[in-house]
């Protein structure tokens, strides 16, 4: 299929790789930018670290003050999550497989209560971990690392091949990056064009803001990249 991925980096990159092994053809037009926030890491001493996302991760690694972290036991909200932190070098990282529920009680069941918790996070986030977190007597502290900025427009590359019908389906990873990619298409003046294409999302929470829209959304049954990926040869198939 002719797609269009509006995944941002991290990520979009490898994304971008696996849709080319599977045969298909990639334009990537991020619908997110990520930006630091300089927050000062908090100079208290933590038992235990959590992320709930890789861009976390990754700027926490990035800081230079965050050395002193990396030995601290961390919590990752899922696989990608906790490969990532392993990657950039923290040494005891949990996979909590889940969603922050899952995530709030691992931490639970591996620590006592008056432990304290660094929550390293973005501006915008699902769920809240220190509130989850307060009926075991854990303290959850949030350091805000970055924050998510939506496209303000098309590329030039994604509303040329939008308005020649040189699309087929679009991949979307996050409500934000589903709005924002509406908002640049009504913009565009494009949206009878977006309405003609298949949309495959990562979950039904993704794919909400497009059928509000009249839009054709189908929704992974996980909300993982292989899952989503799996809608697409079904979908050729069914052309």
């Amino acid at each position: 299929m002719r797609l269009l991925l509006t995944r941002p980096e991290p990520g979009a990159s490898a994304t971008m790789a696996r849709l080319a092994a599977l045969g298909h053809q990639v334009l990537s037009d991020p619908m997110l930018r990520i930006v630091p926030t300089g927050a000062a890491l908090p100079d208290a001493d933590f038992d235990a670290l959590a992320f709930t996302s890789l861009n976390a991760v990754r700027t926490l690694a990035n800081d230079d003050r965050a050395a002193k972290l990396f030995g601290v036991p961390a919590f990752a909200v899922g696989h990608r999550t906790a490969a990532e932190a392993r990657g950039v070098g923290f040494r005891n990282v949990t996979d909590c497989a889940g969603d922050v529920g899952s995530l709030a009680h691992t931490l639970a069941t591996h620590l006592p209560p008056g432990s304290r918790v660094l929550h390293a996070a973005g501006e915008d986030r699902a769920g809240n971990i220190g509130a989850a977190m307060a009926k075991w007597a854990i303290l959850v502290e949030v350091c805000v690392l970055y924050r998510a900025l939506p496209a303000s427009h098309l590329s030039v590359e994604a509303q040329g091949a939008l308005s020649a019908g040189r699309l087929e389906g679009v991949l979307h990873y996050s409500p934000r990056t589903a709005a924002a990619l509406l908002a640049a298409v009504q913009q565009a003046g494009l949206m009878d064009a977006l309405a003609k294409l298949r949309h495959f999302c990562l979950s039904e929470a993704v794919a909400a803001p497009l059928r509000a829209s009249g839009l054709n959304a189908l929704s992974a049954g996980r909300p993982e990249e292989a899952a989503l990926l799996a809608l697409l040869p079904a979908a050729a198939k069914a052309e």
